[in-house]
């Protein structure tokens, strides 16, 4: 194999992509979820009322109460994660510690599994163990980087920018332009980041990105809609 050729086939292999993989679908779907909610906000204000200080209102409390309520969810829902995680860690140190033989026997049966020989998978599980027993049994049979768990705030502060990120442009969307024109640069501008953000989760998850370009893009719009709608009867009704 040539230079060139070894280069091109470089590819990354690192542990962590997967895991950098799935921060940025959730930073994608976050953003995303900041853009529908605030943009169905503001605009359902809009069908009520024209008055600027009241669509920054309502927009700046859905994004700072979204932010934190993604933030608040995201922090509980790793930290379980996390929590767990140290749990299966800790068992595996006591299992190793009161049962090698027996776990010896358990990693060289996984790495058989796996497709190498029995006779290389016990050499492989030996080596392993030497080197660091509780990382082999972490990777190879839980599936957790001891180094690496996973992190609560980190979640909860991707999570929290993301959302306000998403939320920024329709909230600016509908407070700068002038008012005749605020709805519409709003709705147009939402359906181009949604149709953006679509194309993007779709690349993210090797899926069909037209399919999901249109699903994104019909979700906004409806949620549009439907607040719109609730907020022109409220205001013709004058509550």
């Amino acid at each position: 194999m040539t230079e060139t050729q070894v280069q091109a086939h470089d590819e990354p292999h690192e542990n962590g992509l997967g895991a950098r993989l799935n921060w940025l679908r959730a930073a994608v779907l976050g953003a995303n979820d900041g853009v529908v909610s605030t943009a169905g906000l503001v605009v359902g204000v809009a069908g009520a009322t024209d008055d600027r200080g009241a669509l920054l209102t309502a927009g700046l409390a859905g994004l700072l109460a979204g932010s934190m309520s993604m933030a608040a969810g995201e922090y509980v829902s790793v930290s379980t994660q996390r929590d767990s995680e140290k749990a299966a860690l800790a068992t595996e140190k006591r299992e190793l510690e009161e049962t090698p033989e027996a776990e010896l026997a358990e990693l060289a049966g996984m790495l058989e599994e796996k497709g190498l020989s029995a006779e290389v998978a016990r050499e492989a599980a030996a080596q392993l163990t030497e080197r660091d027993a509780l990382r082999a049994h972490a990777e190879v049979e839980l599936g957790i980087d001891p180094d690496e768990l996973t992190n609560p705030w980190h979640a909860a502060g991707a999570s929290f920018l993301a959302f306000t990120m998403g939320a920024l442009l329709p909230l600016l969307a509908i407070v700068l332009p002038p008012a005749p024109l605020r709805l519409t640069v709003t709705v147009l501008s939402v359906l181009a980041v949604l149709a953006l953000t679509g194309w993007w989760s779709a690349r993210l998850g090797e899926a069909p990105a037209g399919r999901a370009v249109l699903r994104n893009m019909a979700g906004g719009a409806i949620a549009m809609a439907v607040t719109y709608a609730a907020g022109a009867l409220l205001g013709a009704a004058g509550v």
